[in-house]
């Protein structure tokens, strides 16, 4: 499957920002990722067909993923960003990836 991430740029400390990633096909898992400079890329969240969600701690309270299956769309919700979460944001769904969007975090 084909993803194509969307909606980066950039943002102020404290702001929001809600990414999109379109997929070729309907999948059934997708998550969010992201990788900062010099990091390894880490998860974020993961939404299933059923809508069911899950966010690792560092976002739980802060970020929201859903998703619009006649869109073939899944959109991760952002708020309160930190400068320390400035990334290349990926979905991944089938093991296939898109190229991301960045997120550079600063005033």
């Amino acid at each position: 499957v084909q993803l194509v991430e969307s909606g980066g740029g950039l943002v102020q400390p404290g702001g929001s920002l809600r990414l999109s990633c379109v997929a070729s096909g309907s999948v059934f898992f997708v998550g969010w990722y992201r990788q900062a400079p010099g990091k390894q890329r880490e998860l974020i969240a993961t939404i299933n067909s059923f809508h069911r969600t899950a966010y690792v701690d560092s976002g739980k309270d802060r970020f929201a993923i859903s998703r619009d299956d006649a869109k073939r769309t899944v959109f991760i919700q952002m708020n309160s960003l930190k400068p320390k979460e400035t990334a290349v944001y990926y979905c991944e769904a089938v093991h296939d990836w898109g190229k991301g969007t960045k997120v550079p975090v600063s005033s």
